[in-house]
């Protein structure tokens, strides 16, 4: 099985909706990041550690995905962690 993700545990990131943006504080790092839809769509998923396809198969259950990208997806995951909003968990 792949590299997993996981969001940071509850209580470490406060979100607050800027109708379309969301403010996500970072408390480890004292950062915040102004992040669009699907990134606190994809936080709130990854509560348990999940592989891009997990999180992918779980995106499109929720949500209409025309192109469920799962290299965009990926990417998007590897610039959370490169951030700290998420953490790459190794195979």
């Amino acid at each position: 099985m792949g590299a997993r993700y996981r969001a940071p545990p509850p209580g470490h990131v406060l979100l607050l909706s800027l109708d379309p943006l969301t403010a996500i504080y970072h408390r480890a790092s004292g950062q915040t990041h102004v992040v669009a839809p699907p990134v606190p769509e994809m936080l709130a998923l990854l509560v348990d550690p999940l592989t891009p396809e997990q999180l992918l198969a779980a995106l499109a259950e929720r949500y209409d995905l025309p192109d469920g990208d799962l290299t965009a997806l990926t990417a998007r995951l590897d610039e959370l962690a490169a951030i700290g909003l998420v953490t790459r968990d190794a195979a």
